[in-house]
This record gives C-alpha cells, sequence and structure tokens, in this order.
C-alpha cells in the first residue's frame, strides 16, 4: 500500500507521526513511527523522525510493506471461542496466556493457538502478531478479537483507533 499526502493548513506543526496516523487510520502510531524509522515514510527535502515538524506544503511519501509471512509454529491449545465467522474470531483469554511470541515466551501463546485453530490469519499485524488487532496483558483475562484476512484487521484496527467499539472493564480488588 502507497500514500501521499501534501501538509495543508490542518497538519501544518504537528508531527509527522500524529499527522500520518491521522491520515491513515488503519496505522497506528506505533506502527506510524517503526515505518519512519524503516524509511518507509518519508517527507523528501527533510530529515524523517517521527517528531518531524511539518511545513506547509510538504510532501507525505509513504510504503507500507505487504507483510512478512508468518513462521510460527501452529499449537493445539484449546481456544474459548465466543464467537467466530469468515472475519473474525473473538476468544475469552484466560489469566496467564500471552498474546503473542516475545522474548521469554516463543510458544504457547494465542497466536500459537490461533494459528492451529484458522490456520490462516492477516498479516497486518506483522510477521509474529498474525490476525492480533488489539491485546490484553498476559495476566489479564477477557475478550480479544482476531481478524482472519487483511480488510478485516484494517477495518477494525479503524474503529478501534476511531474509539468506535465499546469497551468494558471489571477489576475485582
Amino acid at each position: 500500500m502507497k500514500f501521499s499526502h501534501v501538509v495543508g493548513s490542518d497538519l501544518a506543526g504537528q508531527r509527522l507521526d500524529v499527522a500520518v496516523a491521522r491520515l491513515e487510520p488503519a496505522l497506528s502510531r506505533a506502527q506510524v513511527q517503526r515505518l519512519i524509522e524503516q524509511g518507509e515514510i518519508s517527507v523528501p527535502g527533510a530529515v524523517a523522525k517521527p517528531a518531524h515538524k511539518l511545513r506547509l506544503g510538504e510532501r507525505i511519501c509513504g510504503r507500507v510493506p505487504e507483510p512478512a509471512p508468518a513462521h510460527l509454529e501452529p499449537q493445539a491449545i484449546a481456544l474459548d471461542i465466543v464467537y467466530e465467522d469468515a472475519a473474525l474470531v473473538v476468544i475469552d483469554k484466560p489469566a496467564g496466556m500471552v498474546v503473542h511470541p516475545a522474548a521469554g515466551h516463543a510458544s504457547g501463546t494465542l497466536v500459537n493457538a490461533l494459528l492451529h485453530h484458522c490456520r490462516d490469519l492477516s498479516g497486518v499485524g506483522g510477521q509474529l502478531r498474525p490476525g492480533i488487532v488489539h491485546r490484553l496483558d498476559k495476566d489479564t483475562s477477557g475478550v480479544l478479537v482476531a481478524a482472519k484476512h487483511d480488510r478485516a484487521h484494517r477495518a477494525l484496527a479503524a474503529q478501534w483507533k476511531q474509539h468506535s467499539i465499546d469497551r468494558e472493564y471489571l477489576a475485582f480488588v
């Protein structure tokens, strides 16, 4: 996916990462920052850093590379599936389960279980987070949504970013 935007008066003075996240709702600010650091988002004639202050008339050029295929092992881990259709799967994640592989947790994650259950997930979340639209901390239980294809992932991410999805949290103290 490629994009190009000319900075108007509404974006002049804003940080590059903030502006791109606003212009491209399918990308989170963290994703935008990563893409800037990787040289995938630039402002010709300027050193592109996430904090670059945009000037009126500057052009923002960007490319979101195709996601790398995941090289994770599917694992037969039981999932408590609340809802599933062709676009997404909703899981009741237990406390103690890590959502995606990270340092010290290369396997036994929700992603490993999802890959076994679905066989194919959206690649938008990247190599280690296929299908993951949002996450819950390891020790937090709750409902988590995973996307089965890229279009669903982008739509869900945009809704999450726009806060058009209602979330409710309960805590026992």
